[in-house]
């Protein structure tokens, strides 16, 4: 979840992803059940969808979806760390941002106890329910002691393959009229989450079962800004992608794999068997604290006599530096930083450049977005955060169980002139 931490001041960003989530239904008879239109024939093609936002000051990327008939836009923000997709609901709604014209009405569309679903988004010990007709009602809690709270329901969502087919195919999702935003910090302007995890509830998973893609998706996230996300494998370029199993953990439902190294100074270190969420809920990449120590005291050792200098005064997070004057951008200091990286199996290197790791504030300090996790309570787990994941496509291939990256430019869609018989031009390029 993307609420508390987010923004340009707050002290400690927290993790937004769907980690330690609870979910359980409350069953009440109050709408008859509805059934669903059958699936059609799977097309072949992918669904590509431009993202905005950026890691700062904004701390979220999102995307634009039509949902209903007629259809109407709700941008929601990309998160691969939790299944459940859900929108402000117009119910009414308690801890909304929205004004009431831009809530996502239900019309008799609830989603009932005997949908599969219900059950999908359920932990062990919930209540069950009375009746198979009874709404199916949810709650999530996220990392940051944020939650949703809301009823299941189903609707049309509307979708353009890259092979220009159409797809309108009714999926579950949440209609959220509970929201509570710990944060002190103001909530993003959207108007809910994109769940793209790998549990059933998930959207790329619902899209599968019906047959209408490739379980895969993917992102590129821009440092400037924006970028791109994808339903489906045509995107994927045929050479120069890394990729990892992804691993069973403690944790159901997240792209996780490991356990990983971290390298000192492209050497082996004494930082080993670390499990690894890529999880775009969070703004910011966290490790656990014998992990988080190395990488200071690297960057420490790498930046002695050079002519930076510890800026406590800034606040936006909790390593900063200033220099003689201040800076404009990540590439006024960059220079002075070399890369982290994070090795897998089979000397697999996930590189991180000081672009994918630093930010440059308001103030014009740069700061580390690199935070101790267990510090917030992520015990020894590590999260490859937004920030990490810039200019690189990351690719999650739940069909072959996998997780895969490669360099790229994220600014730019890809070019489908292979829709007119042409050679596709990806604009991606070796992992140096």
């Amino acid at each position: 979840m993307k609420y508390s931490g987010r923004g340009a001041v707050a002290p400690l960003p927290l993790l937004f992803t769907l980690l330690f989530a609870a979910a359980f239904r409350v069953c009440r008879s109050d709408f008859p059940r509805i059934g669903r239109r059958a699936p059609a024939a799977p097309p072949r093609g992918s669904v590509i969808l431009p993202l905005s936002g950026n890691v700062y000051p904004l701390g979220y990327y999102s995307v634009s979806l039509n949902v209903g008939r007629p259809a109407k836009v709700y941008e929601l923000d990309v998160d691969t760390g939790s299944d459940l997709t859900w929108l402000q609901c117009d119910a009414p709604c308690t801890g909304c941002t929205k004004p009431r014209d831009q809530l996502y009405k239900p019309k008799n569309n609830l989603v009932h106890c005997e949908d599969p679903l219900c059950s999908a988004i359920s932990i062990s010990g919930a209540e069950p329910c009375k009746n198979p007709d009874d709404q199916c009602d949810y709650e999530v809690e996220y990392a940051d002691k944020g939650s949703s709270l809301g009823v299941l329901v189903y609707d049309y969502f509307a979708f353009q393959l890259t092979n220009n087919t159409r797809l309108s195919p009714q999926l579950t999702f949440g209609c959220s009229y509970n929201l509570d935003t710990p944060s002190p910090t103001a909530p993003p302007p959207t108007a809910g989450i994109l769940g793209l995890g790998n549990g059933k509830a998930s959207i790329i998973t619902q899209l599968y079962r019906l047959g209408m893609i490739r379980n895969v998706l993917g992102h590129c996230l821009s440092t400037k800004g924006g970028g791109f996300l994808f339903f489906g494998d045509d995107p994927i370029p045929s050479s120069n992608v890394l990729w990892v199993p992804m691993s069973p953990t403690l944790l159901a439902k997240h792209y996780a794999s490991g356990p990983a190294e971290l390298l000192n100074r492209q050497k082996p270190g004494n930082v080993k068997g670390l499990q690894v969420i890529f999880d775009s809920g969070s703004s910011y990449s966290y490790f656990n604290s014998k992990a988080y120590g190395a990488i200071l005291n690297q960057l420490t050792g790498d930046l002695n006599g050079k002519p930076l200098k510890n800026a406590t005064e800034e606040k936006s997070l909790p390593v900063c530096w200033k220099g003689t004057k201040p800076f404009n951008s990540v590439n006024d200091v960059k220079a002075q930083f070399k890369p982290l990286v994070l090795s897998f199996a089979n000397n697999v290197e996930y590189k991180i450049p000081p672009e994918a790791y630093l930010i440059v504030t308001k103030g014009g300090n740069v700061c580390l977005g690199i935070l101790n996790g267990t510090e917030v309570g992520l015990a020894d787990f590590n999260i490859i955060g937004d920030i990490s994941m810039q200019n690189k496509m990351v690719i999650y291939d739940n069909e072959r169980q996998q997780i895969g990256w490669v360099s790229a430019d994220c600014s730019h869609l890809p070019n489908w002139a292979s829709q007119a018989g042409e050679e596709a031009d990806y604009p991606y390029h070796e992992d140096l």
